[in-house]
């Protein structure tokens, strides 16, 4: 291995061996002191866990369900050693945890020689402060989870799948993972006031990114409450809207921090405060007000009524109800508690008022952080050097390309003048090199009233067509024929077949879009259930109780509805992606015949998928699932089935057989658009790869499975040869003649 490294490589890999050599000795004589805190961390936890954690946590995902559905969910252990494991896995990642600070602590002198800690001594009181900030505000976001999001979504999770006919069985590694993954995700969220304020006074990443770039957070938001929470609208809102509201939140302490840094100004809290008593008061006193109103006058009644009309099985409680207080005492501390959040906000507005950002020193204390976006031509060219020296060429074109966009081509004429002048080592100065009577319309003579004109933009598409240039389009360059000898020629014809399609994405996306949506609205709906019993139905009547399918994971169910939505979208949208590249793949040579084809194709593909599964929910699902039940039964084995793996057995039965029989339908079809017998019988090792990713992403996470969905394909696509043996008379004829694809 190490004659496949160079020497530099070797060298540095030496000198790291020896630095963490030397950092772990600097730090043995403490490691004892470490240990001990992670062993208490460890068996703490352990102990918590045995003694309190596992009824809490089940109370708090039965707090908001009715009594029905919470005497029908459960939480079980699935292997004998499960719960002692999950206990010592959970207390080992909590010790440890308790134990990085410390070992920080007593490694500061290390870090501080290798330059990994400052050099010059910051204060306890900042460090501690920072601290209780971070601590405080993941332990808000923790008890958000906690107490608001997870009672409710259990609640709805629970409840779907009991009128689904899916009992709420959860296991206890997967019900534990999904409360503590959740759960961490809403403390980490709770650290971005404390990251977002960072990043901006350090100037890692500017403040005017986050401000420019909300709405890509807020998408991302409910992309993220889309993915990890329940479809009902009501859970995704409590998902998004905190996290919008922190999203806001920072950006105005990193806007008060960065404010401060780029006038020099000094923050002074407690002098804000006092400078602005009265704003502050007034906020304690409405904080305090509206929840002291929202209780005493009717404000839970009403809001709960509004739920209630929503069909949500959200409820606002009682003040004090699962803490243990009466409720007057619950009240006062609701009321003190947003009085509290309501004084941080007010003093946080003073604290900015306060701030002088008027002055030169603001404008220009950094001046790599002005936002050029928002100055005009003549501030662009006023700008200082620095905020240009920062930019590389692909963000100068954006931004001219941004000015033209906004009708302002004299300000991108000067970004543009202003980038080249720096990084061509001709500005210096405050900017003062750039001509302010300069032509702003380009080179090409287009005069100020062709805003955006034709010199102008034909710059900034010369130097985008450059800035842009990649592998690929270089792969391209030169000859045609020397091109398609080193890779095949596929390159281009791929290429070619996808460029005939992404003027149709739109319409593509949309029917892939709508079938899922249909799909999954009518498992939601009530079609899951209406499967589930008729399948039941189904069952040998010597079998007593019917078949009793569990969710071991809280949202299983959820993700079976959406796998098997994303599979008939693709089916979907396959005949429509054939319908408009056909005459690319018939022009490139991958088939023969007109468009007219394509309709056979989806007729015949859609008549052996629509046969295969009326003869597998007719007979074989029914017949297989009433084998298995009753060797269960004879076997006297409580008949307990997981949902993904009961579904996707029904799946199989039952559109699996309507996908066996349309590939040998599709090999004729093939075959009658051009692709020889032969390459069918030479290529079934590529087909066996194909086959086996494809049972690898549609198939549960099990390898057993995966075999048995591969071995009937497979079997499948040797029917398709045999058939085609004996219609091409062992291929000595085709039902069309070969296209130009098999010569390459």
């Amino acid at each position: 291995m190490a004659s496949a490294l160079d020497e530099d490589t070797q060298q540095s890999l030496a000198e790291g061996r020896e630095s963490a050599k030397a950092f772990l000795r600097s730090v043995q004589k403490d490691l004892q002191k470490v240990f001990v805190v992670f062993l208490l961390g460890f068996l703490a936890t352990f102990w918590a866990l045995r003694v309190y954690v596992w009824d809490f946590l089940f109370a708090v995902t039965q707090a908001n369900m009715s009594p029905e559905v919470a005497a029908a969910s459960d939480v079980i252990a699935t292997t004998p050693f499960e719960v002692i494991l999950l206990q010592a896995k959970i207390g080992l990642i909590v010790g440890v945890i308790f134990a990085i600070p410390p070992f920080i602590y007593v490694a500061r002198d290390e870090l501080r020689a290798r330059g990994a800690w400052p050099q010059s001594p910051v204060p306890r009181w900042k460090l501690a402060g920072i601290a209780l900030l971070g601590f405080g505000l993941f332990g808000v976001g923790v008890a958000y989870g906690i107490y608001a999001f997870f009672p409710i979504m259990f609640s709805f999770l629970a409840g779907f799948g009991l009128e689904a006919g899916l009992q709420p069985t959860y296991g206890i590694v997967m019900w534990t993972e999904f409360i503590v993954f959740l759960s961490l995700s809403f403390g980490l969220a709770g650290q971005m006031p404390l990251l977002i304020t960072g990043l901006s006074y350090s100037g890692i990443v500017q403040y005017e990114t986050f401000r420019d770039k909300w709405r890509y957070a807020v998408v991302a938001i409910f992309v993220f409450g889309a993915l990890f929470s329940p479809p009902d609208p009501f859970t995704q809102l409590m998902w998004a809207f905190p996290l919008i509201a922190l999203y806001g939140f920072s950006l105005y302490l990193a806007k008060l921090v960065v404010t401060a840094k780029r006038s020099s100004d000094r923050i002074d809290v407690l002098g804000a405060a006092r400078n602005h008593w009265n704003v502050v008061g007034g906020a304690a006193v409405l904080g305090g007000g509206i929840v002291y109103a929202f209780y005493e006058y009717g404000g839970r009644s009403a809001v709960n009524d509004l739920l209630r009309l929503v069909g949500s099985d959200w409820r606002f409680l009682e003040p004090g109800a699962g803490l243990g207080t009466d409720p007057a005492t619950a009240a006062g501390i609701y009321a003190v508690a947003w009085a509290i959040a309501f004084v941080a906000v007010a003093t946080l507005w003073a604290v900015y008022a306060d701030l002088d950002t008027t002055s030169a020193g603001y404008q220009y204390g950094d001046p790599a952080a002005i936002d050029v976006s928002e100055l005009d031509a003549a501030g662009v060219r006023a700008a200082p050097d620095d905020a240009f020296a920062e930019m590389d060429e692909e963000e100068s074109l954006a931004l001219a390309q941004a000015a033209i966009d906004d009708d302002e081509p004299e300000k991108a004429q000067a970004i543009l003048d202003r980038f080249d002048a720096v990084h061509d080592g001709d500005g210096d100065g405050d900017g003062s090199e750039a001509d302010p009577d300069a032509d702003a319309t380009g080179s090409g003579g287009g005069g100020a009233g062709g805003a955006g004109g034709d010199g102008l933009m034909g710059t900034v598409q010369d130097r985008t067509s450059r800035a842009s240039s990649t592998f690929l389009s270089e792969l391209t360059d030169g000859d045609e024929e020397e091109a398609e000898d080193d890779i095949g020629g596929y390159y281009k014809d791929l290429k070619f077949i996808f460029d005939s399609l992404r003027s149709r994405s739109f319409r593509l996306v949309a029917v892939f879009g709508g079938v899922m949506a249909a799909a999954f609205t009518w498992l939601y709906l009530g079609g899951l259930a209406t499967v589930r019993n008729d399948l039941e139905s189904r069952v040998p009547a010597e079998v007593d109780g019917g078949i009793s399918i569990i969710t071991l994971h809280p949202v299983e169910a959820l993700i079976f509805m959406v796998k098997f939505s994303v599979l008939l979208g693709i089916v979907a949208v396959f005949p429509v992606a054939l319908y408009y590249a056909w005459p690319a793949l018939r022009e490139r040579g991958f088939v023969a015949g007109r468009i007219w084809t394509v309709y056979l194709w989806t007729g015949a593909l859609f008549a052996g998928l629509i046969g295969g599964f009326a003869l597998g929910y007719s007979y074989i699902a029914p017949g297989i699932i009433g084998w298995l039940v009753t060797d269960a039964k004879l076997a006297n084995m409580i008949i307990t089935y997981q949902v993904s793996d009961f579904l996707w057995l029904v799946i199989y039965t039952t559109v699996g057989i309507g996908f066996l029989a349309d590939i040998p339908i599709a090999m004729l079809l093939l075959n009658n658009a051009g692709i020889p017998y032969r390459v069918f019988r030479n290529r079934w090792r590529e087909v066996t790869v194909g086959i086996l990713l494809f049972a690898a992403v549609f198939t549960p996470a099990d390898v057993i499975t995966m075999i048995l969905a591969t071995l009937p394909l497979m079997a499948a696509y040797g029917v398709g040869v045999g058939v085609l043996f004996l219609v091409t008379f062992g291929g000595r004829r085709n039902l069309s003649p070969p296209s130009e694809l098999v010569g390459r």
